[in-house]
């Protein structure tokens, strides 16, 4: 077979621990040979990599559909991600994990989904939609699917629920792996739940979590998102373990893609002293083998999946090619959009009142919400004293979640940290079940950026005041979740948001990030759901 494209640089072989000039001969998407060169030492030659593997991310976290999203992402030298849909899940079910499927076959890049473990993700939250045994295993029997995402119902694990053994036992019998989602298990409760059959956990953000969750065999991702950062405290595991670790994102807004991907934490694990074959083992070796993925690792017969950098410190990507084709070059994608204007959603609910908003005692003495900068958990806090209203003097702001779903009650709290002045800002990326959450300095702000999202079906807005030229909405037509318009159009419109957010008195770094997690049970140890405040630690409402 005659090659279709013939690569030269300097091949880094992660399994022989090698590098090495050579060519990479392509043909039919795959690699055809990969032939030493022995006439220099390639010293003037790019690097050549296995690509980057996210081993854990919701594409809907970026805002973009994913045939959007790897456009951006392939400029980082990004090839392939490992996927959890249960964003679209929570909202539209089976219809919404097959639209992402397909949406994401129009592009020259690797997804792989999983079948969502929980949705609903508890049931103290309403949600549009509900995964039982038999949808997972229709879920997992297609190709597409390569794993049960995150199994976020951990008192369902260590209690033996039947139905979510079930969903484990499904996939354990078509040798697809479980993914975990067990933030501050330790001990014996560890144990059983990796028992349980669960390989992977990106929740750890102590170090001592960690080692004890790899002593019993666990995967360890260490996750750098938008809101959750965890490098720090997690990555000097990557010494000791290299086999046993894995990057991973999570979450990530469409302004931080643009700015890099996986890319980054290889840049920042080398600074750290780490070695390149331990860096690549992470980033790009790791999931391929952990998830059975068919993505190139630089091997003759590989899927022509890698990546070509200017050096191995700063890993500055100069070209990305997937399945044989370039879709990065100096710094520019060359996937092109693609034309989509199918949208799926699941909205339904009138515009609220400020009265919706309002308590109907005068005084309120509810625990408090503190938000943490770079962390999905939150404090619980014991007010001093009863309010009613926001008390912007010492940040303590309204939050309020609206069931998207149907007409019903607001759920109202209040919560710390957010720093806002004025205003309010509201959005339906919501995890897990994505209604809509606010947080506001008065009610009239709440209910107008909260209306504002319910008059476009789904979005991030921005409400400063009547009339105010900073009044804002980024739509997200599809499931109130993601815009199938231009990526980097979109995250233009996201960080000019996000800046005006912090305008308004917002000291979070990612302050629409952090708002989206304010209603994740899941995670402790306070938050709020459409039915009201929810203890993490003891698991039921307040």
């Amino acid at each position: 077979m005659t090659a279709d494209n013939q690569i030269i640089g300097r091949i880094v072989d992660v399994f022989q621990q090698t590098i090495y000039p050579g060519i990479i001969a392509i043909a039919g998407g795959r690699i055809q040979a990969i032939q030493k060169t022995d006439n220099s030492d390639g010293s003037d030659l790019p690097f050549i990599l296995p690509g980057f593997i996210d081993a854990h991310i919701h594409i809907e976290s970026s805002m973009l559909v994913p045939s959007q999203f790897a456009r951006l992402a392939v400029v980082h030298g990004t090839v392939a991600t490992v996927s959890d849909p249960h964003e679209i899940a929570n909202v539209c079910g089976i219809e919404g994990v097959e639209y992402m499927i397909n949406d994401g076959k129009k592009v020259p890049f690797h997804f792989f989904f999983g079948a969502p473990g929980c949705v609903p993700a508890t049931v103290f939250e309403t949600a549009g939609a509900e995964l039982k045994a038999d949808d997972i295993e229709r879920l997992l029997r297609k190709a597409e699917i390569k794993y049960l995402s995150e199994m976020m119902n951990f008192p369902g694990v260590l209690n033996k629920d039947p139905e979510v053994m079930k969903k484990i036992a499904i996939a354990h019998s078509l040798n697809k792996p479980v993914d975990g989602h067990a933030l501050g298990l330790r001990g014996e409760q560890a144990k059983q739940y990796i028992d349980a059959g669960i390989s992977t956990d990106h929740e750890c953000f102590t170090k001592e979590e960690a080692l004890d969750k790899l002593q019993y065999g666990m995967h360890i991702l260490i996750r750098e998102g938008s809101a959750a950062k965890n490098f720090d405290a997690l990555i000097d595991l990557l010494h000791h373990y290299p086999e046993k670790i894995m990057f991973c994102s999570d979450d990530k807004h469409p302004d931080s893609l643009v700015e890099g991907h996986i890319n980054q934490l290889c840049t920042r694990a080398a600074a750290k002293g780490i070695g390149v074959y331990k860096i690549l083992r992470a980033a790009c070796v790791n999931p391929v083998l952990h998830y059975r993925l068919d993505v190139g690792l630089l091997r003759e017969g590989d899927s022509a999946d890698f990546i070509l950098v200017k050096d191995l410190t700063g890993f500055e990507v100069l070209q990305t090619w997937v399945k044989g084709e370039l879709v990065a070059d100096k710094g520019k994608s060359l996937i092109q959009p693609v034309a989509n204007r199918t949208v799926i959603n699941n909205f339904s609910c009138n515009k609220k009142t400020v009265q919706d908003f309002c308590f109907e005692e005068t005084d309120v003495l509810l625990p408090v919400i503190e938000a943490l900068d770079g962390q999905l958990i939150t404090n619980k806090l014991l007010p001093e004293y009863p309010v009613s209203v926001s008390d912007i003097g010492n940040d303590i702001l309204k939050i309020a979640v609206v069931n998207r779903y149907t007409n019903a009650s607001v759920a109202k709290a209040f919560i710390k940290n957010f720093g806002l002045k004025k205003g309010a800002i509201a959005s339906s990326v919501a995890h897990d079940s994505h209604n809509i959450v606010a947080v506001g300095a008065d009610d009239l702000s709440i209910c107008n950026a909260v209306n504002m999202i319910i008059e476009h079906k789904g979005g991030v807005s921005l409400w400063a005041g009547d009339g105010a030229p900073e009044n804002m909405i980024l739509p997200l037509p599809v499931g109130g979740l993601m815009s199938n318009e231009d990526g980097y159009q979109v995250a233009g419109q996201y960080a000019a948001i996000d800046k005006a957010a912090k305008a308004l008195g917002s000291t979070l770094s990612a302050p629409y990030m952090t708002l989206s997690f304010m209603a994740l049970l899941v995670i402790p140890h306070l938050k709020l759901s459409d039915k009201g405040l929810f203890d993490g630690d003891d698991f039921q409402l307040i």
